[in-house]
């Protein structure tokens, strides 16, 4: 097992997504760029710039397709028992597959993600790349050289089978939708990457839940992953982390107009619960420094608490509305619902002998990173994970927007996965 000292980096105060879009190359027989999509029923339309017409954040077929493509991958036996048929599964590519099918790269997004890792908002895509410093020429991950794939997770909103999916009597699934755990993400998405020819991944990326995955990859599929980096998650979820969540879920669901999770045709949606919960859950995304240092106990503008004719509120609360507000606009509170118990469920060990005996299993290069300020994912979680991996590199981002840093701090990040990819495997 390899040890590494901690390595200083460039804090960037900034916002998430700030870089540009890229401009991507053109593969064969795998199109990326504005490719036409591979067919699915219901998804002819080419993109108009249209996003969303609802406003439920939540993509329909009909809707423009954007850099979506489409894996049907057949029926699901889930881990907790039954089956999930006809999924489907929305992932974007950037780069150029090579004849030896031996440079992929799976990049897994966290909670509120999906499969647009990088590039603009509209035609189809409801908000701009979520990790957009990570792939583009001369970035960490060059197209040039990977040919990169990104997938909606299993559950989500955006183009892949969930609770707001069509289900097999042609009504929505809405609170039928399953339980799913990260084990039965991981199939689905080794489906999509069995469609594609591809049987061995040089590397998986992700952060938070995205972690998960990848570390699940790692775990269930030791034969197909060479690389795994491992960002600001965890090998099981904590009690406390579940105890966050719990308050979340509970938001949505008390909200009047979930009606218990089949709203969809009712012209209303539980916004108010959805926002309380994305207002919970990004206070523990951040620290309590750095909210200190933006808003102490500053008033919003012109809305002073003990001055305002109406209830005013302090500009941190104004900073969390306005949170709450951007996630409804864009995602699924049922979607949310389903991911968050599928991080729940989330414990390598479960039914492989514990922890250290389903991390023995483990034959790729891990990479496992925290942030130093992290409250949700604490560093010895990490440290906890690194000691039981056969072979990992430990690494430290250094930031101070908490559990947050390993997508803004994008220097450190960057100087990271480019190392891990360019390490030779020993």
């Amino acid at each position: 097992m390899t040890v590494t000292h901690r390595k200083q980096g460039t804090r960037r105060p900034g916002h998430v997504g700030a870089a540009g879009g890229v401009q991507h190359t053109g593969v064969a027989p795998f199109p990326s760029g504005r490719a036409t999509p591979a067919p699915a029923p219901g998804h002819g339309r080419p993109g108009d710039g249209r996003v969303d017409q609802r406003g439920d954040g939540v993509w329909r077929d009909g809707d423009p397709v954007g850099r979506r493509r489409f894996a049907d991958v057949g029926d699901i036996e889930l881990e907790r028992g039954g089956v999930l048929p006809g999924v489907r599964i929305a992932y974007e590519t950037w780069g150029t597959l090579n004849e030896a099918r031996d440079n992929v790269i799976l990049v897994e997004h966290a909670l509120t993600g999906d499969s647009h890792v990088v590039g603009e908002a509209g035609d189809g895509h409801a908000s701009p790349g979520w990790w957009n410093s990570l792939i583009g020429p001369g970035r960490p991950v060059d197209p040039g050289q990977w040919f990169v794939v990104a997938a909606n997770v299993l559950g989500g909103c955006q183009g892949s089978t969930g609770p707001a999916s069509t289900a097999p009597d042609g009504r929505p699934w809405g609170s039928r939708f399953p339980y799913v755990t990260v084990r039965d993400q991981v199939k689905a998405e080794h489906r999509v990457l069995a469609d594609l020819g591809i049987d061995r991944l040089a590397a998986v990326v992700g952060g938070s839940m995205g972690g998960m995955r990848a570390l699940e990859w790692a775990v269930s599929r030791p034969d197909a992953v060479e690389r795994c980096i491992v960002l600001a998650s965890t090998a099981y979820a904590t009690a406390d982390q579940i105890a966050w969540c719990q308050s979340q879920l509970l938001a949505i669901r008390h909200d009047p107009d979930f009606s218990g999770g089949d709203y969809y045709a009712s012209g209303r949606r539980p916004d108010a619960g959805l926002g309380l919960a994305r207002r919970i859950a990004h206070i523990t995304y951040r620290t309590e420094a750095e909210l200190g240092q933006r808003f102490g106990r500053e008033p919003q503008l012109g809305e002073d608490p003990l001055q305002a004719g109406e209830r005013g509120r302090f500009a941190v609360e104004s900073y969390l509305d306005h949170h709450a507000g951007k996630l409804a606009r864009r995602f699924d509170a049922n979607s949310y619902i389903v991911l968050t118990e599928a991080m729940n469920s989330h414990d390598v060990g479960r039914d492989r002998g514990g922890l250290r005996a389903a991390l023995a299993r483990v034959t790729a290069d891990c990479t496992v990173v925290s942030v130093d300020t992290d409250r949700l994912y604490p560093p010895r979680l990490s440290d906890e994970l690194h000691a039981a991996l056969p072979a990992s590199e430990r690494e430290h981002i250094v930031s101070d927007f908490g559990h947050d840093g390993f997508l803004i701090e994008e220097d450190q990040v960057g100087r990271i996965v480019r190392e891990a990819l360019g390490r030779p495997r020993g």
